[in-house]
């Protein structure tokens, strides 16, 4: 897609932000105001789901993930989750069902990460963004299992999507 990397990831950091406790204190925080984002387990059949193996600069690895992506201004969910899952699997969905939402960082960050299932899908052609660095692989879920017993599988919000699904 050829969007610079920055222009589509701008963080808003409050710094010393004060804060009103429910105990009536006040405390000083910094805080990452996120505009959300989706994660998808794309399931070409019951027994079979696309997991991705993605390089993160901010790691200098590959990890293991499912398709996740933020949302763009005034995008809805549906478009974000059907939007991410083309460009970074190549498939498309006939069927796509929200299972729910998880705070990844709520510590620092007001970021919201809603939770789909793809299903009935067609594959296509990906369309990676230009620092989008993936391979693509349809897992069982005893492999699955065996990335995570063998501590390959890391991402948090990629084991919360598992867990969600019943294959954690």
């Amino acid at each position: 897609m050829g969007v610079n990397f920055m222009a589509r990831r701008v963080l808003d950091i409050r710094r010393n932000q004060a804060v009103k406790l429910p105990n009536g204190h006040t405390v000083r925080i910094t805080l990452i105001n996120h505009p959300g984002a989706v994660i998808i387990a794309p399931f070409l059949n019951k027994n079979t789901v696309v997991m991705m193996r993605q390089f993160r600069p901010a790691l200098k690895k590959f990890i293991y993930e499912l398709p996740a992506g933020t949302l763009d201004p005034n995008e809805s969910l549906s478009t974000c989750a059907h939007r991410e899952l083309l460009e970074e699997t190549g498939l498309l969905t006939k069927k796509l069902t929200k299972l729910g939402s998880i705070y990844p960082v709520p510590g620092y960050s007001t970021e919201i990460i809603h939770v789909f299932k793809a299903e009935q899908l067609t594959l296509t052609q990906a369309q990676p963004e230009e620092y989008e660095v993936i391979e693509t692989m349809p897992m069982t879920k005893i492999q699955v299992r065996q990335l995570m017993s063998q501590g390959k599988l890391m991402d948090a919000k990629t084991i919360c999507t598992l867990a969600f699904c019943g294959w954690l």
